[in-house]
């Protein structure tokens, strides 16, 4: 594959070049509105636990949504023409289908719409089942249009604001982005080399983008990955160019011709990019494992952006080496075995137990609060502080009843005369601990009854998920499914919990047989396991001691939760071990390669950490610039994804690969390479090793002929 690479960038590097800038401008018309179409709804719920069985159920008999969506927050006592030209607003909505105003008189002291003080109303709205509730939530705002003293709230709009705010981060990520990866890249290169690894992050980005927007036609997917695409595909990207620029360079300091330099680079770095691109794809598809939308969005996203930038780097990069080969540069020489990461991995080796003892100790203190993690969930408390859903959300905690307006929603499956059976088990609810009132049973129709629920605390609390705990366990006459938001929250919990031992098995199967794959041993994928699991518990324990302890809260601009969102972990953990895995991939490649070369082990360690340390540095902070640029986002969630994969790229970097990878290949001496015999054969027989057939000469001649007959493009 990679002589076939050679050869076509080496003959057609122009035509190459024109392709990708063809390809960029059509994956920006058609990938590029991929931000308006992907809107998965409820992404966040299990689609087939019991609550989201309940919303379905109440949908189908009612025709409208389980519980009110939208709140109308009005400034102004209960009994006010104000509220009453409101609610009347509202109702004349299309897509509306109930509209409950809070009681006048004495009833309104006892009502949840009423606030404590009386001086502010609650309008409660149900909206007809639809499917882009986000369109009757835009109608109802602009009805509003121009009425002070009114703020819209509740689950839809909270959502409906969530994902506006997300694409605006989306827009000023880029913007941030993209400058400083030029200004860092031409520090790294000083040259036009710098503009390759944007060029490709570009190519890399609208190209995941078309993904995406083909995929969604099948299976909606939830917008937010987008965001993970334009941070994971700059940086892996710029990692990938990066890598193969810097090798080009090395091999043209050598002596190397173009072509020469240029097999060299693609049978070596090449196949390096290959093996890493195929873990992070690996790492970021066991997300699809879980049901939630939105993690299957984020693993298919991540995926396909590691897919693309691999071939991004691998079809586009070549042709531009070939093209501006004269004005690349040549990396200064130096005598190997002279540089300073040289002398770090020899200063590590000579006392390896220390250094690998101590490294450890100290990252796990880092990760220690990661045991004490509280789980949250994804609610108008991620928004800022000004937005509308948030207001309201702030008011609801201080000035309302709240728990009223989060009810413990039942959907019973009987006729309509098993009243009296409904009747004892209403009782029954009455005296379940945690339940502070029970609405009467309804019939909904088509065999549908509705029964809600009061309950104390908040839904995401222990004691609302003892609450729903005891609620299932309560022996009902005829089938019934427990919903709700505290229930949508334990069975988000309990679909987590029950698919992370086989997302967990599945990546550990893959990450080991794509590493050995590469390097033909069984001992260095399970060494890399064990280093990206502390990468990993490093990241956790960071973002735990952080966001979910409310620290450095006007630093990083947000209000703290008390609590992590779970599927946002998952997420997180996936981008670090997937990224820890590459630089894993690229340290061990060149150890390899010295190695194979006749180096003895300690010798191999350090000259592969001394042509990798410096490539792997730069990659770490061009990387951590792409992906950090989700801490600049306003929801929260993003924020702690950004900022938690920025720390941990850079520990991975320059901590553990610098230092533990070292000693603990020290220490292990030979073992790093061994493997059964059954399994060595079965490498030797496969074949994917660095030193594939070479381009012949005939061919190098011709294809430098070729190439090189005319001045390269732009000279």
């Amino acid at each position: 594959m990679f002589t076939s690479l050679t050869n076509l960038a080496l003959r057609h590097p122009r035509r190459m070049a024109l392709t990708a800038l063809v390809f960029f401008i059509a994956a920006g018309v058609y990938g590029g509105p991929a931000a308006g179409l992907l809107n998965a709804r409820n992404s966040f719920v299990a689609p087939s636990s019991p609550s989201a069985r309940e919303q379905q159920a109440i949908k189908r008999a009612t025709g409208a949504e389980d519980g009110s969506g939208v709140l109308a927050l009005v400034s102004a006592p209960p009994s006010s023409l104000a509220v009453a030209a409101v609610a009347r607003t509202i109702a004349a909505v299309p897509g509306v289908a109930a509209v409950t105003p809070p009681p006048g008189g004495p009833a309104s002291q006892r009502s949840p719409l009423v606030s404590r003080d009386g001086r502010s109303s609650l309008i409660a709205v149900t909206l007809r089942s639809a499917p882009d509730p986000n369109a009757v939530v835009s109608a109802i705002t602009a009805a509003l249009h121009g009425r002070r003293g009114v703020l819209l709230g509740g689950s839809d709009v909270a959502g409906k604001e969530i994902s506006a705010q997300a694409t605006k981060d989306l827009g000023f990520a880029e913007l941030i982005a993209f400058p400083l990866l030029a200004i860092i890249a031409w520090l790294i290169f000083r040259g036009v080399a710098a503009l390759l690894p944007v060029a490709v992050g570009g190519i890399s980005v609208l190209g995941s983008f078309v993904i995406l927007r083909l995929i969604n036609t099948p299976l909606s997917l939830s917008s937010f990955a987008l965001n993970l695409v334009i941070g994971l595909g700059l940086g892996l990207a710029v990692d990938y160019s990066l890598l193969l620029v810097w090798r080009f360079r090395e091999e043209l300091s050598a002596g190397a011709d173009v072509p020469s330099a240029l097999a060299t680079t693609l049978r070596t770095a090449g196949r390096t990019i290959s093996f890493s691109a195929a873990t992070v794809a690996a790492a970021m598809l066991t997300l699809t494992l879980f049901p939630q939308r939105f993690l299957i969005s984020m693993g298919i996203g991540g995926a396909a952006t590691a897919l693309v930038s691999c071939a991004a780097a691998l079809l586009v990069v070549p042709a531009l080496l070939v093209l501006l080969a004269g004005r690349i540069g040549r990396v200064k020489p130096a005598p190997e075995g002279t540089g300073r990461w040289y002398r770090l991995a020899h200063a590590v080796m000579r006392r390896p137990a220390l250094v690998a003892a101590g490294t450890t100790l100290v990252l796990l203190v880092i990760a220690s609060p990661m045991l004490r993690v509280q789980w949250a969930g994804v609610d108008a408390t991620d928004l800022p502080a000004g937005e509308s859903a948030r207001v309201v959300s702030d008011a609801l905690g201080h000035q309302f009843a709240a728990q009223e307006l989060n009810p413990i929603a039942i959907a019973a499956s009987a006729p309509a005369s098993a009243a009296p059976r409904l009747d004892s088990y209403t009782r029954a609810l009455r005296a379940v601990p945690g339940v502070t009132g029970v609405q009467a049973p309804r019939y909904v129709g088509s065999d549908r009854w509705e029964i809600r629920l009061g309950a104390a605390g908040d839904p995401i609390s222990s004691p609302s998920q003892r609450t729903i705990a005891r609620i299932r366990a309560l022996p009902a006459p005829v089938p019934v499914l427990v919903g709700g938001s505290a229930a949508s929250f334990v069975d988000q919990q309990a679909s987590i919990a029950s698919t992370l031992p086989l997302a967990l098995s599945v990546l550990a199967v893959l990450t080991i047989s794509i590493l050995w794959l590469m390097t033909g041993s069984v001992v260095l994928p399970v060494k890399a396991l064990l280093m990206n699991a502390l990468t990993v518990a490093t990241a956790a324990g960071l973002l735990v001691f952080v966001f979910q302890d409310g620290r450095l809260q006007s630093v990083f601009d947000y209000t703290g939760q008390g609590g992590i969102e779970q599927t946002d972990f998952l997420v997180l953990m996936a981008i670090v071990f997937a990224l820890s895995t590459d630089y894993g991939v690229l340290l061990m490649a060149r150890i390899k390669e010295a190695r194979d070369g006749g180096r003895e082990n300690r010798e191999a360690i350090a000259v592969g950490l001394e042509h990798t340390g410096r490539v792997v540095s730069a990659s770490a902070v061009l990387l951590a610039v792409a992906i950090g640029a989700f801490a600049t986002s306003r929801i929260i969630f993003l924020k702690e994804i950004g900022l938690g994969a920025l720390v941990a790229v850079l520990i991975d970097a320059f901590v553990v690969r610098s230092t533990l990878v070292p000693a603990l290949m020290a220490m292990l001496g030979e073992w790093n390479w061994w493997s059964p015999p059954v399994l060595r054969r079965l490498h030797n027989r496969i074949g994917l090793r660095e030193d594939g057939p070479a381009i012949s000469r005939a061919s190098v001649a011709e294809s430098a002929e070729a190439s090189l007959a005319g001045p390269p493009m732009g000279s």
